[in-house]
């Protein structure tokens, strides 16, 4: 089996934001969702739900929990029981709807710059503080500061939002450094939430451990929050889940109202575990990105050899550092007006990283090919 990347013609008949919001001699490499075809047993699902009329509000969907935790099973060697799987309309959703359970307005919460920027809009919904702790960053190498993660628990943190993996920089925390964290929070009274949704899109050169599956101690004092949406494209039918692994994650959990789980899409709980039976799609899916994130790699130092650009352990989000070109204090804006390319721009992520870009690799490597073209031409 391939999974390919879909021609040009066909992505701009897309109604999605990606592909709708701007007129098509604009390219757009924003967001996170693929220009890939789906699996076909989840197309094949969705389109026997429909010519059923099977149309109404969720129901329980016991199959969901079932095949995650077969596929964690599989490929973390994470045991988890699909009872602990409670199901809400996206990640975000889920991050604000447990954090509801324990967080009071004002109380703060820490996170790691230059990370995903609704992890922002997420704590501003919560009312509470953002205390930043930047990821330590070496050349286009980033790892965890265990030291000022210590320093802002004695300062009173409530919640830690993980990104897991790391979304932009694509890194991917180890077991030790996620153990020492584990510790630490239990030993300050944090909760940890990682947002696990990038978790299956992690290459071999470096294992991914979910948080729960890291010790006994993180199972006390965390949680999970993930979704098949971005592994197999599917954000658009909304459904995410949080997982527990104590009784104290668990009853926190069952405090939420009931609304967060009907608010969820029928559709997406039903396509989401059908996605986690879609393996041999997955590997597939994984071979392409694992070729795309290194033909990235070759067209920048082909045509853009100043570009700085590691290639990332996880995601398919490359984090790029447009600097050496002096595109003026916002690279997107230029990007955009110039070359009629459409980027993340570095500022939403962090505040000392206006030089970088984000541009989405899941897609076919002539759209990648024509993307750096078009920088080039913004150039001159």
């Amino acid at each position: 089996m391939k999974v390919e990347g879909v021609p040009l013609d066909i992505l701009q008949t897309r109604t999605s934001e990606k592909w709708s919001r701007y007129p098509h001699d604009i390219l757009p490499m924003p967001v996170a969702e693929m220009d890939f075809e789906l699996a076909q047993p989840i197309r094949d699902l969705l389109v026997g739900m429909v010519l059923n009329s099977d149309t109404g509000y969720m129901g329980n969907v016991d199959s969901l929990g079932q095949n995650f935790a077969k596929f964690a099973s599989h490929y973390w060697s994470w045991n988890v029981e699909p009872e602990q799987l409670f199901i809400c309309t996206d990640v975000g959703v889920g991050m604000v709807e447990f954090g509801r359970t324990f967080l009071k307005p004002g109380e703060k919460v820490l996170v790691h710059s230059p990370v995903y920027m609704n992890m922002y809009n997420w704590i501003n919904e919560l009312k509470c503080e953002k205390v930043d702790v930047p990821l330590l960053q070496d050349g286009m190498d980033y790892t965890i500061d265990l030291d000022g993660i210590e320093e802002a628990y004695k300062s009173g943190i409530k919640a830690h939002f993980l990104c897991h993996p790391h979304n932009p920089v694509g890194m991917v925390f180890t077991q030790p450094q996620l153990a020492q964290i584990a510790e630490l929070a239990k030993q300050y009274g944090v909760v940890i939430m990682s947002d696990e949704i990038h978790g299956p899109l992690v290459f071999a050169d470096q294992p991914f451990v979910p948080w729960l599956a890291v010790s006994e101690t993180a199972r006390e004092v965390g949680v999970v929050v993930t979704s098949a949406s971005k592994t197999w494209n599917l954000a658009g039918l909304k459904c995410a889940f949080i997982i527990t692994q104590s009784e104290r994650m668990s009853e926190l959990a069952k405090s939420m109202p009931p609304s967060v789980k009907f608010r969820a899409s029928l559709f997406g709980a039903h396509a989401a575990a059908k996605a986690f039976e879609c393996t041999e799609w997955y590997e597939a899916m994984l071979t392409t990105l694992d070729r795309n994130r290194k033909f990235l790699k070759v067209q920048l130092a082909e045509n853009l050899p100043k570009a700085r650009y590691r290639i990332p352990d996880s995601t398919f989000l490359s984090w790029i550092d447009l600097s050496a070109y002096e595109l003026g204090p916002n690279p997107a804006e230029a990007l955009l007006e110039r070359g009629k390319l459409v980027v993340t721009p570095g500022h939403l992520f962090g505040p000392t990283h206006d030089q970088f870009i984000r541009l989405n690799f899941a897609t076919s490597e002539e759209i990648i090919a024509e993307g750096v073209h078009r920088i080039v031409k913004s150039l001159n």
